[in-house]
Formats: C-alpha cells, sequence, structure tokens
C-alpha cells in the first residue's frame, strides 16, 4: 500500500465517521435528506461518484489525481447527473408499478410501500430494468461525452464550461467499448440486479445507496478504459 492510499482511506473515514458517531448528526443528515432531495442527490453523486472515478484512475495509473485529470469538473458533472438520477427514480418508482398493475399484476404499488414479498421483489426488478434499459444509456453516453470534453479541456472547471462539441465527440466514441461492454454487458449483469437492491430500499436511503455504486462505475470504467487501449 503506497502513502496515497493510505492518505485516501484517512480522507474517507474522515468523511464518513462523524455521522456513525454522532447521532445529532446522522439525524440532520436523515432530516436534510428527505426534505432537499435534490440537493443531497447532488452532493452525494458529487462526493462519491467522483470518488469512484478517483478510484478507477488508480486501478488504471497508479494514481488518485493528475494533472488534466480535473476532480472539481468531475464532481460537477456527477452532481448534475445525481439531479437526473433523482428525478429517474422519482418517476420510474412512481409510473413502473402503476403499469404493472395495467398489466395485471395486482398491489405492486402496496408492495413497494411495504415489507419484502415476491411482488416487491418482482416490481423493484422491473423498475430497474426500464429504468436501465431507457434512461441509463442516456445518460453513460452523457457522461462520457462530459468526460471526453474534460480531458481535451485539461481538466479546469472554466473549460467544463465551454461549449462541448457534441458531435465531434460523439462521432469519435470508441462505441466497441460503450456498447460491448458498457451496455451489453454491464448493464444486464450488474446495473440491473443492483438496482432492483436499490429499489427494494426505503426511499431515503435509495439515492445514497445508488451513489455508492457510484465507486463500482469507477471501477467499470477503469476497466473499460483499459479494454478501449488493447
Amino acid at each position: 500500500m503506497k502513502r496515497n492510499d493510505i492518505f485516501f482511506i484517512l480522507f474517507v473515514i474522515a468523511l464518513f465517521l462523524p455521522f456513525f458517531l454522532s447521532k445529532d448528526l446522522f439525524d440532520f443528515y436523515n432530516s436534510f435528506n428527505k426534505e432537499h432531495g435534490l440537493i443531497m442527490s447532488f452532493i452525494k453523486f458529487a462526493i462519491l461518484a467522483t470518488m469512484g472515478e478517483m478510484i478507477g484512475l488508480r486501478i488504471k495509473s497508479g494514481v488518485y489525481n493528475h494533472k488534466g485529470f480535473g476532480i472539481l469538473p468531475r464532481a460537477i458533472v456527477w452532481g448534475f447527473l445525481g439531479l437526473t438520477i433523482k428525478m429517474a427514480f422519482v418517476v420510474f418508482a412512481s409510473g413502473v408499478p402503476v403499469f404493472l398493475e395495467y398489466l395485471g399484476i395486482k398491489d405492486a404499488i402496496i408492495a413497494m410501500k411495504g415489507d419484502f414479498t415476491y411482488t416487491k421483489l418482482l416490481t423493484a426488478f422491473s423498475i430497474s430494468t426500464l429504468m436501465n434499459i431507457t434512461y441509463a444509456p442516456v445518460m453513460m453516453t452523457f457522461h462520457k461525452i462530459t468526460d471526453i470534453h474534460i480531458i481535451n479541456k485539461k481538466g479546469t472547471v472554466l473549460g467544463l464550461f465551454k461549449p462541448i462539441k457534441f458531435s465531434e465527440i460523439f462521432t469519435n466514441m470508441n462505441w466497441s467499448v460503450q456498447w460491448n461492454f458498457v451496455f451489453k454487458k454491464t448493464i444486464p449483469f450488474f446495473w440491473i440486479p443492483a438496482h432492483t437492491i436499490t429499489f427494494i430500499l426505503p426511499p431515503e436511503y435509495q439515492v445514497l445507496f445508488a451513489a455508492l455504486l457510484g465507486i463500482a462505475l469507477g471501477i467499470i470504467l477503469a476497466i473499460a478504459s483499459i479494454k478501449s487501449k488493447k
């Protein structure tokens, strides 16, 4: 273990430990999370998903940051994506149970509000599946485009807000990796099962769990990057 690994671990401990040591702080988090879900979604994804990318960089290159990586611009993008993810959670978690009942599956709406049942598992799986085959590919593609844009602009905050060359970046993306690995493998084999668990959890913990999955995303992105260079 290198010195930068120790510093990173200490940072993570310092970030999360106070919430376990102080009941008042944890109660404040729960209260603020319920009253300001969008703000907390921005913060959670800005911190946790960016940490995931830093871990991914560590896997690829042995460091958590380097010149041009752009930790702050990535955090801003992840914060914005966190808002859209919260929106998607609300839309799909509300709409899919209604659609299932339209298809004849009884008590799908009620099941999502109660204890674990097979109906709740089926409904959570359906929510996750529909969200991940419709919303997720668009979000993943947008994230990849902004990722390339940040790198092209040398990782500066000012560069992030310069016009993004969507057409150029979209055309030159490595679609072999994006389609064959990110879409075809990670969505059915990781994200759909993972988000099935997410929607079984109480609503106040869903976005936090999804943000924690950002750490897994960082590892996935690192693997995808390595594959693209082969």
